[in-house]
């Protein structure tokens, strides 16, 4: 949500993912057009991604998500 990021940036943010996960759940969200990956010709390749209009769209329903979550996320 804060821009174009390389994959090892991401990583580093997610630090309690696996590197299999962040790469299957990038794989995902490319597929369902919510994360464009862009290829870069360097040595070693360069590959960046960053958000479709249709993944920033979907940011409201994150916020919103993150809301119920902290009113009753912890309650039982």
């Amino acid at each position: 949500m804060e821009g174009p990021q390389r994959f090892n940036e991401l990583k580093r943010r997610v630090s309690i993912i696996k590197t299999q996960s962040l790469t299957d759940t990038l794989r995902h969200l490319e597929q369902n057009g919510l994360v464009h990956r862009e290829v870069f010709p360097t040595v070693p390749v360069t590959v960046q991604y960053s958000l479709t209009e249709k993944g920033s769209d979907f940011q409201a329903a994150l916020r919103e998500m993150e809301k119920w979550a902290q009113k009753w996320g912890s309650k039982e």
